[in-house]
């Protein structure tokens, strides 16, 4: 299972927490959410998107973003998980393999893309 973390870094405040915030998605949900307890995040704060799965994620904080990627989460650039999202929709649209069964390719020209 792969973790990803990108580099969006959006100012936002989110309730009492004011900060740069990125996003935290996985190949697979249940082992998202197990490392996402690892970083200390509630399950009630991942992002989830009934019939559209290919957009659930976490946000996380940069503090957050660089604890993950000491735990082992592979750091790509937003455009590089724009990129994922777009291949997981297609997929979705196409009824390919889920999410759960995809993992990451490659960081070529073309950056990272999802493989079954």
């Amino acid at each position: 299972m792969t973790v990803f973390v990108d580099d969006w870094r959006q100012p936002a405040r989110v309730g009492r927490v004011e900060g740069r915030w990125s996003h935290l998605v996985g190949d697979d949900e249940a082992e998202l959410h197990a490392f996402a307890r690892r970083l200390g995040l509630r399950r009630a704060w991942f992002q989830e998107h009934p019939g559209r799965a290919y957009r659930d994620h976490y946000d996380v904080t940069d503090a957050l973003r660089a604890a993950a990627i000491e735990l082992g989460a592979t750091p790509v650039t937003w455009r590089d998980m724009g990129r994922l999202m777009r291949q997981r929709r297609a997929e979705a649209a196409a009824g390919a393999v889920p999410r759960e069964r995809c993992s990451i390719a490659g960081s070529g020209a073309g950056g990272p893309t999802w493989t079954s």
